[in-house]
């Protein structure tokens, strides 16, 4: 388990081997948004993604303990909440697992002192973006919106966690979601980036979109995390490899993919049987940054060869993935500081 993502684990839903049944979908307004759904049905899973809980786990709770979300899962939805139980908590959040009256399943978020934009628009917009290219499983998110006085809530199906998964089939729908057309019109004309920031762990991610992808690695992500670090030898090495970052890309076309962002072991599960995954760091970027956290995702050689058919290995590709490792191993340190220091260095002299 990675240290950086301990506050950042799903939730265990009910066992695996459920029918997957039909889920609610959304008719989303402009993405900056994202706030209303309609009740059109959608085949996708009934289903669950979140936290690692805290405590003992999931406690069944009596209905109304949270009348605005369920008042809004009636108006919106339709259908009563007719059981509330407790999925355990993170630092910033609870989670609930609410089941309704025609049968369907729901996994709430709570905020109670953070604001939707602040904590929700990121995690939607990511999720949102990966379901709509039609690849691989992931929650459908319903609606985010405020929360009592201060606070905010996330509404997304409940799915099926856990049970085994084919690593070829993943690769393969990693792969046909890299080679999905964006869904947003920035990234349909070449730009890098996302309409929303985000964050990596716990870190600020700024996705400003960039015409260049060179240029959006150097300044969003490797320069972004060494300014974080302050520190000077990281700086100074740091400035030395983005003088020369774009040798590393002669002779390859970089267009913009979807990505993940932290596809980890944690953020990957077998859902009714199939792979899924969830709690992303979303952007549209170069496909080969999505390995950035492969030395803590376990991808076997089932996966690679699927994976490969799809999207073969382009020249040079060894030599960037230790970029894109560097930005996961820098973050590590920003967050938790201790060996990863070191990591972050030997990368960067390696490099340099």
């Amino acid at each position: 388990r990675c240290a950086a993502h301990t506050g950042k684990l799903q939730v265990l839903g009910s066992p695996a081997g459920q029918t997957r049944g039909e889920a609610l979908t959304r008719t989303l307004p402009a993405r900056r948004s994202f706030h209303s759904i309609s009740t059109t049905s959608r085949k996708r899973g009934n289903g669950n993604v979140g936290m690692k809980p805290r405590g003992r786990g999931a406690s069944t709770v009596r209905c109304g303990g949270d009348d605005e979300i369920h008042e809004w899962v009636k108006g919106n939805l339709g259908s009563e909440v007719v059981k509330s139980s407790g999925m355990g908590s993170s630092s910033w959040a609870t989670f609930q697992r609410l089941e309704l009256a025609n049968g369907k399943k729901l996994f709430v978020k709570v905020c109670r002192n953070r604001s939707a934009e602040e904590m929700f628009a990121g995690e939607a917009e990511g999720l949102k973006a990966m379901y709509d290219t039609h690849t691989i499983r992931v929650p459908n998110v319903l609606h985010y919106g405020p929360y009592g006085k201060m606070g905010s809530f996330l509404v997304m199906e409940y799915l099926n966690i856990g049970g085994r998964y084919s690593q070829a089939e993943l690769g393969t729908k990693v792969a046909q979601m890299h080679l999905a057309e964006p869904a947003v019109q920035e990234a349909k004309d070449g730009l890098f980036g996302f309409h929303v920031n985000n964050t990596i762990g716990g870190t600020p991610q700024p996705n400003e979109w960039t015409r260049d992808w060179v240029e959006f690695l150097r300044d969003k992500r490797i320069m972004h995390q060494i300014r974080l670090a302050r520190d000077p030898e990281l700086s100074k090495l740091g400035e030395q490899l983005c003088n020369n970052l774009g040798d590393y890309f002669e002779g390859i076309t970089v267009k913009p993919s979807i990505l993940h962002g932290d596809l980890w072991s944690g953020n990957v599960s077998g859902v009714d049987g199939e792979p899924g995954i969830f709690d992303p760091a979303c952007y549209y970027g170069h496909h080969e940054a999505e390995w950035g956290m492969s030395w803590c995702a376990s991808l076997n050689g089932d996966f690679w060869a699927a994976y490969r058919n799809l999207i073969p290995k382009d020249p040079g590709f060894e030599e960037r993935k230790q970029i894109y490792l560097l930005y996961h191993y820098l973050n590590h340190y920003n967050l938790f500081g201790g060996g990863y220091y070191n990591q972050a260095r030997s990368i960067l002299r390696n490099l340099v």
